[in-house]
């Protein structure tokens, strides 16, 4: 019987990189333009945040493989409860990446074509957008994930170009001009844009799910992980940091499409409107993907008795095309309550409430840590160094809640008490499942079963934990 050959630490390692290098950086050079050239103060924060973060969901992973994802970490600690809150605030914020990530790719659109939208239209463009990629994946998925890792390398190229060649290009006394526009003190600025950087990382988590493909796994998903977030954190620093000595500060921070402004900087107008228009077709190959796998998150959870068994449906070819109908109605729906006079500001919005939604996942993960090494009999030394890491952790995802603002924490706070509200309808659901699979009459199975108490292995199947690029 032939055994299928598994990856190395390097390849694995590049992977995790290239997941983490995706369609999130696109507009972060105009957002940090805002903040200037200091908010490279925000980028340290927030990569070494990440690393601790990487390696804390390195340590999950490897600890609770039967798990799987970050709401059976959750469940570790805080029981059924926990891993359908994750599942659910990761859901939701997916669904408002989505409308991001759309929106991004309406920035380029406008500047390449050299149209001016007002707001109205770039809230209707950008749902057009939503709605021609989700109908695009009716037929399901294995031709659009094709599509997406193809496009991928769209974003990936242009921001590798600059992190390498663009020094060539730059001009100091330009990146001193734009260092601190606002005249921000050093605290201030650190904490301005940790909330965007940390945009740039979602989905560090996922690095762990390719645990039973590597060799060695014990040792090498850690370093694959810290290698993989600290390499993306390099060319993350040195592109955005590169670009902030070629183009004015003033017409960057204005810019709907940086990366093809610095390129047209670099060489030709023509050459920076090659590279839009492939970070476009990037944009809307990530989103390509990510429809569909929103879909896919929600019918796990469905399938699972975690969320309404509408999202489970799906066609022969496995399409949960209902669920996408709905998902595609609420995305609208965002589309249309964020709508702003300025498309940076309507971006600022979706990215600071997608982080704050998804930190509850990340926080969740973190405290369960502690119950997990418990659980897996982890010496005490050793579990404390983790521990103590993922208190890193913790404390930096507190941070860039902190610095998402006001309305992100007070919309995602609404957000995650609602969701918590509807666990009353699930947990009834859950009770039934368990009593169904026991083989027991409902009465017999009580909500302190289900809910209260840590469960070490999840013989619920859990949301898995996808990439976004």
């Amino acid at each position: 019987m032939s055994v299928a050959k598994k990856m190395t630490v390097g390849q694995l390692t590049m992977l995790t990189a290239v997941n983490m290098l995706g369609s999130g950086i696109i507009l972060l050079p105009t957002k940090l333009a805002e903040v200037g050239g200091i908010s490279i103060l925000s980028w340290l924060i927030t990569a070494t945040g990440s690393l601790a973060l990487a390696y804390a969901f390195a340590r999950c992973g490897m600890l609770s493989r039967k798990t799987g994802g970050m709401g059976g970490y959750a469940e570790y600690t805080f029981g059924k409860a926990g891993n359908y809150l994750t599942n659910y605030t990761y859901g939701v914020s997916l669904l408002i990446a989505n409308v991001a990530i759309s929106i991004t790719a309406v920035g380029y659109i406008q500047t390449l074509f050299d149209v001016k939208l007002d707001s109205l239209q770039v809230g209707l463009a950008t749902i057009a957008l939503l709605w021609i990629t989700t109908f695009a994946n009716f037929g399901g998925a294995r031709i659009t994930g094709k599509i997406g890792s193809v496009t991928v390398w769209g974003v990936i190229a242009p921001v590798v170009l600059v992190s390498t060649i663009g020094w060539f290009w730059f001009d100091s006394s330009v990146y001193a001009a734009g260092w601190n526009p606002h005249n921000m003190g050093y605290l201030e600025a650190a904490g301005a844009s940790v909330a965007i950087t940390l945009w740039a990382f979602l989905g560090l988590e996922s690095a762990c799910a390719n645990t039973d493909a590597v060799e060695n796994p014990e040792k090498n998903v850690p370093i694959a992980v810290l290698g993989g977030t600290l390499g993306a954190a390099v060319i993350y620093i040195v592109s955005t940091n590169v670009i902030a000595g070629i183009v004015d500060n003033p017409e960057l921070a204005s810019s709907t499409a940086p990366f093809g402004l610095v390129f047209a900087k670099m060489f030709t107008p023509m050459i920076g409107d090659i590279v839009m228009g492939t970070m476009i077709l990037a944009c809307i190959g990530s989103l390509l993907g990510w429809q569909f796998t929103i879909a896919q998150v929600f019918k796990s959870s469905a399938d699972t008795g975690y969320f309404l068994p509408i999202f489970a449906k799906a066609t022969k070819t496995g399409t949960p095309i209902v669920g996408m109908l709905i998902l595609l109605a609420l995305q609208t729906a965002i589309g249309l309550l964020t709508i702003s006079p300025d498309l940076s500001k309507q971006f600022d919005i979706l990215v600071n409430l997608a982080v704050v939604t998804n930190l509850v996942p990340y926080i969740l993960s973190m405290a369960a840590l502690m119950t997990i090494q418990k659980v897996s009999n982890v010496p005490a030394g050793k579990a404390l160094a983790t521990n103590i890491i993922a208190w890193i952790a913790t404390a930096y995802s507190y941070l860039a809640l902190y610095s998402s603002g006001e309305q992100a924490l007070m919309l995602g706070g609404v957000a995650t008490i609602f969701g918590y509200t509807l666990f009353s309808f699930v947990n009834n659901r859950l009770i039934a499942l368990e009593a169904h699979n026991n083989s027991v009459p409902t009465q017999t199975v009580s909500a302190q079963h289900i809910t209260g108490e840590p469960v070490p292995v999840n013989h619920l199947k859990a949301v898995p934990v996808e990439v976004r690029s």
